[in-house]
């Protein structure tokens, strides 16, 4: 299961994320999300557990958890959708 990560400290690192979902079962992947042009965080990421059981506990106990300073929001990833074009005239 995919799920969103928002709110986090731009100290939080993959490795932090993964060690914090990992309590809960295992994480196939913990990506935080950077700004292109300058790599800093952009404050949220993406953690991918295979058991939906675990992802769900996480979820449920991680969802308004305070992690350094910050309140974080865990949720279901929603599928990307594609953007329409941004014209500018």
């Amino acid at each position: 299961m995919n799920i969103y990560v928002s709110n986090l400290s731009f100290h939080t690192n993959e490795a932090d994320l993964e060690k914090l979902f990992g309590g809960f079962g295992a994480v196939s992947s913990a990506k935080i999300i950077t700004d292109r042009q300058t790599g800093q965080s952009r404050g949220f990421g993406f953690i991918e557990m295979p058991a939906t059981a675990d992802a769900e506990e996480a979820i449920k106990m991680l969802n308004g958890k305070e992690i350094e300073g910050r309140s974080m929001s865990v949720s279901i990833a929603r599928e990307k959708t594609d953007r329409p074009d941004n014209k500018r005239w």
